[in-house]
C-alpha cells in the first residue's frame, strides 16, 4: 500500500470515529459544542477572517465590524452543526418523521417539479444544510443525480457519496460527465446543482450582491437545452438542529410559451438572485468563506454589468 493511502485511510478512519462520537451526544451537546468551536474560531483563533470580512462587507456595504463578528460567530455555529447534522441524519430522519422536522410550505410546486416525466433541474448554493435537502430529495422518492467534485481523499469521497446515495442521491464527476448528465436529462431525470461557484474568467458574469461574479454556464444551459422545469431552493434552519424550513425561491419552465429567461444571460441572473434573496433570509448560514468573488469581468462586460444595476 502507497504512503498517501496509508495517510488517506488513516484520517479517514479519525473521521469515522469522531462521526461515531458525535452519533453518541444527543441534539442539545451537539449544538454546545458547536457554539464552542463557533466562537473558538471567532474570537481566539480567527479563521478565515480577511475573506470572511471581505466578502460580508462586499454583500452588506453598511455592516459593522461588531456585525461582522456576530454573523462569523453564527456562520461558524451553522457549519459545525451542519456537520454534526450530517453524522445524525441516516439515524434520526426518516420517511415517518420527516414531517416533525421540516416544513415545506410551498411543497406544491416542489411536486410539480419533480414529479413529472419531463427532465427537472433543481438549484441551490453553498447555503443551510444543502447536503440535507439532497438527502430529503431522495427520501420524499425523487431520486436525483449531483455535480460535484471528488474530494482528494478517496476513502472519505466514498464515505460521503454513500451517504448522499443513501436515498437515492447519486454523484457525478464534475470533470467529463457533460455525456452522462445529458443520458439523463435526455431519459427525463432530475439533476441538482450548485448556483454559486467561480468559474473563472470564461464563465457568465451576473451581479451577486452587486458585485460581478463568474458563474458557470452549463448550470444554465442544462435547463435551457432540455427545457426543464428549473426550481431554486435552499434548506434553512429554524434555530435547532434539524428543524428547518426548505424555501423555494421561484420556479420556471422554459418551454412555457411566456418563458422570460431565454438565454444563458438572463437565466443566470434571475437564479443568482434567487439565491440572494434565500440568502438574506438567513445570512449566518451561508459559506461566506467560500470565496465567490474571484477576478474581474472584461471591461465591456464591467460597463454593461454597471448599467444594468443602475437602470435597477
Amino acid at each position: 500500500m502507497k504512503l498517501r493511502d496509508v495517510t488517506d485511510y488513516s484520517a479517514y478512519l479519525v473521521l469515522r470515529v469522531l462521526i461515531a462520537a458525535v452519533q453518541a451526544m444527543p441534539p442539545r451537546a451537539c449544538e454546545r459544542i458547536a457554539e464552542l468551536l463557533a466562537a473558538l474560531f471567532t474570537y481566539v483563533v480567527p479563521m478565515r477572517k480577511r475573506v470572511l470580512a471581505e466578502n460580508l462587507r462586499i454583500a452588506f456595504p453598511a455592516i459593522t465590524d461588531e456585525q461582522i463578528q456576530t454573523m462569523s460567530l453564527g456562520m461558524w455555529r451553522h457549519l459545525f452543526l451542519m456537520v454534526m447534522e450530517i453524522a445524525h441524519t441516516p439515524r434520526r430522519v426518516h420517511r415517518t418523521n420527516w414531517r416533525q422536522l421540516v416544513d415545506i410550505p410551498q411543497v406544491e410546486t416542489i411536486i410539480r417539479t419533480m414529479y413529472t416525466t419531463r427532465p427537472s433541474v433543481v438549484i441551490s448554493g453553498h447555503y443551510g444544510n444543502f447536503e440535507l435537502g439532497g438527502y430529503l430529495m431522495g427520501l420524499f422518492g425523487f431520486p436525483t443525480h449531483t455535480v460535484a467534485r471528488a474530494l482528494d481523499n478517496r476513502f472519505v469521497d466514498q464515505f460521503i457519496n454513500d451517504f448522499r446515495g443513501r436515498t437515492g442521491q447519486h454523484m457525478l464527476p464534475k470533470n467529463g460527465s457533460g455525456e452522462q448528465v445529458e443520458a439523463l436529462l435526455a431519459s427525463g431525470g432530475a439533476l441538482t446543482l450548485l448556483g454559486d461557484q467561480s468559474a473563472g474568467p470564461k464563465g457568465c458574469w451576473v451581479s451577486f450582491f452587486g458585485k460581478p461574479a463568474s458563474t458557470h454556464k452549463a448550470v444554465a444551459l442544462f435547463s435551457l437545452t432540455f427545457k426543464a422545469p428549473t426550481i431554486v431552493v435552499g434548506v434553512r434552519r429554524k434555530r435547532r438542529m434539524l428543524d428547518y424550513y426548505i424555501d423555494v425561491a421561484d420556479y420556471v419552465d422554459p418551454a412555457a410559451p411566456d418563458f422570460p429567461y431565454a438565454g444563458v444571460q438572463p437565466m443566470t441572473e434571475w437564479y443568482t438572485a434567487c439565491l440572494e434573496r434565500l440568502i438574506v433570509a438567513g445570512p449566518e448560514q451561508y459559506w461566506w468563506i467560500h470565496k465567490r468573488w474571484k477576478g474581474n469581468p472584461p471591461e465591456k462586460l464591467l460597463k454593461r454589468l454597471e448599467r444594468k444595476q443602475q437602470a435597477a
